[in-house]
């Protein structure tokens, strides 16, 4: 009798039991849980576990990858991959892979949005004319208001969701100027805007910078002090990518004096805010400082009911299709991985 597949999610961000998830492929046998806490998980079950599919509470380091005896392939349901262990599954000749595809419209328009909710002062207006109907026709105009069309858009990051992105930006009558050390040469001139080798220069010359790089150990504290000094005094930071590629005291404390115009925030180091957390306090506080100059979003930048129908079946049909096909989808620990051990 051939053998029946076994795919383990441990950490599902649904409570339907996989309905999308059985479609992708029959004769499958699917083990859900949603605690994403693995003491939930019987010793068998992730023994016997074929593929998983982790969505982002469940850490997938070396001990749980050594309990996946059986275990062929890792893919994330989402893009952040910095809570698997991409060097232990390459040891072991196991490939990770993950579904950058499933939220790219949602971001690249989040992205934009946040920039306009700032650019035209869209949050302040309407929590001034909540506050006060009447009285909120009568206030001064926003900090950070001015016109897009003209101004430089910089993005780090050209990946698909940086790609959609300059496209929004340039729809705008933006000028994009992205940076991206690892993109293929060529990709600017295929979308029609500059590059930069230089990551001073993205800073030095843009009015607002969209952030959508992967949280790696290069990038991690990527827009800090520094970064905050080199760039233009009314400039506006937006980040919908990692919460950790950004330097949220250094952040602060630039808005604060005045270095940088503002911030848009989809994401954060931690999730959710603690209350020590220091852009928790500005926030419960009503810090006026950030009147104006600060938006944030709870990580919802990726969210549609379109693009969760997506990530599940793009997830589920990356694991299926390699457990039958030997086929790979978006390989993210090559470099780690022995070609030789994967099976």
């Amino acid at each position: 009798m051939p053998h029946r597949p076994n795919i383990l999610t441990p950490d599902a961000q649904y409570d339907d039991g996989g309905t999308l998830e059985k479609e992708v492929g029959g004769d499958i046998d699917w083990h859900i849980f949603t605690s994403g806490d693995v003491r939930d998980i019987p010793d068998d079950i992730l023994g016997r576990a074929d593929a998983l599919v982790t969505w982002h509470v469940t850490r997938i380091d070396e001990s749980l990858i050594d309990r996946l005896t059986a275990c062929r392939i890792i893919v994330r349901a989402g893009v952040g991959i910095e809570h698997i262990d991409l060097a232990a599954a390459g040891r072991r000749g196991i490939p990770v892979c993950n579904t950058p595809d499933s939220a790219v419209s949602e971001v690249a328009d989040h992205a934009i949005g946040l920039l306009l909710s700032l650019r035209r002062g869209i949050a302040l207006f309407d929590r001034r004319l909540s506050a006060d109907p009447r009285g909120g026709f009568d206030m001064p105009p926003p900090p950070l208001l001015k016109r897009n069309r003209g101004c430089v858009f910089g993005i780090v990051g050209i990946g698909a969701i940086g790609l959609a992105t300059a496209m929004r930006a340039k729809a705008l009558g933006m000028h994009v100027l992205a940076y991206d050390p690892y993109a293929p040469a060529g990709i600017e001139i295929a979308a029609d805007f500059h590059r930069t080798d230089e990551f001073d220069e993205l800073l030095s010359q843009s009015d607002a910078i969209s952030v959508h790089c992967p949280l790696t150990n290069e990038t991690r504290g990527l827009f800090g002090k520094s970064a905050f000094y080199l760039m233009k005094r009314e400039a506006i930071l937006i980040n919908t990518a990692r919460g950790g590629i950004v330097d949220i005291p250094a952040l602060i404390s630039a808005i604060r004096e005045n270095r940088i115009g503002g911030a848009a925030l989809d994401v954060f180091p931690n999730e959710p805010l603690g209350e020590d957390d220091p852009l928790a306090a500005v926030l419960r506080d009503n810090d006026t400082a950030f009147t104006g100059r600060l938006v944030v979003t709870p990580h919802m930048g990726w969210r549609t009911p379109e693009s969760l129908v997506d990530v599940r079946r793009f997830s589920a049909r990356t694991a299926v299709h390699y457990l039958r096909y030997e086929r790979l989808r978006n390989l993210v620990n090559g470099a780690y991985l022995d070609s030789a051990n994967v099976a």
